[in-house]
């Protein structure tokens, strides 16, 4: 690639706990509310990369939350609610300028609910996770706008992890499933974070979704021109996680990723800012 371009993580902003070991203790609440934008971009990772017609601004705005069901199991609910744009041409013009219009979708994202269970607890934490991301996002066929994947995707993953005095190891393994014939995908990474000051975690991490392109999903040529939620998106990206702690309980989060190959995804800069609280 001739330069390092930041990628927006289309489903779901970054969580320190998402993809972690970790389980909340019984009767406890961990929430956090994010948002993330991705300002007026028209280009894709594509092999080669691609240019779409118009210009997207994706936003979304997301509350992700986990409670203890028991010390070793915890429930997730993730709900992503998504601010789409679209500006483009209305028509192809053969002669003179076309004039330009806006279309904008605002609605759910997809909707995720799942499992996280501690089965091993000692010199590291060894833990399982599944969760189903339920089909409601909405999509437009004028503006080619959706939202969501137009499927059901069923997500188990493997996790270890283990904490330092001032710092901390993560990783995952696992694999998304998808109905309605789209491809699945293949997913690992990890992250490790220390702190940095007695109130600022500073966290590198690494993710990767791979596409196994067993899919042949039939999608309308409106919504394929613009790929939001397309067939076979997959990304590779390293970042830095920010974690500001104004309490034990309560804070602020931010990340940046920067992409070293994707497909059918978003080529332009992205940032997210989250505010969490614990109950």
């Amino acid at each position: 690639m001739k330069k390092v371009t930041l990628l927006l993580f289309l489903l779901t902003s970054l969580s320190i706990f998402s993809q972690g070991p970790w389980t909340q203790e019984k009767g406890k609440f961990y929430t956090q509310i994010s948002f993330t934008t991705i300002p007026s971009y028209n280009e894709l990772f594509g092999n080669p990369d691609y240019e779409i017609p118009g210009k997207i601004t994706d936003n979304t705005i997301q509350l992700y939350g986990e409670y203890g069901i028991t010390d070793n199991t915890t429930l997730i609910v993730n709900v992503p609610y998504k601010i789409i744009k679209h500006k483009g041409l209305v028509n192809p013009c053969l002669i003179g300028p076309c004039p330009e219009h806006s279309n904008k979708e605002n609605n759910l994202g997809n909707i995720e609910i799942g499992i996280k269970h501690n089965y091993y607890k000692k010199d590291w934490l060894l833990s399982a996770q599944f969760s189903v991301e339920a089909n409601t996002g909405s999509f437009d066929k004028s503006s080619g706008i959706r939202t969501g994947y137009d499927a059901f995707t069923f997500t188990p993953l493997f996790l270890a992890g283990k904490s330092f005095k001032k710092s901390y190891l993560q990783t995952f393994i696992g694999t998304k499933i998808r109905t309605n014939n789209y491809s699945s995908n293949f997913k690992v990474g990890g992250e490790y974070g220390g702190k940095v000051s007695k109130n600022i975690w500073l966290i590198g991490f690494l993710d990767i979704e791979k596409s196994f392109k067993n899919g042949d999903v039939i999608l309308p040529n409106s919504n394929l021109d613009i790929g939001l939620y397309v067939n076979n998106q997959e990304y590779g990206v390293v970042g830095v996680k920010a974690i500001g702690e104004f309490s034990n309980n309560f804070g602020i989060t931010a990340s940046l990723p920067a992409a070293f190959f994707g497909n059918n995804v978003a080529k332009q800069v992205a940032l997210s800012v989250g505010i969490y609280k614990k109950f």
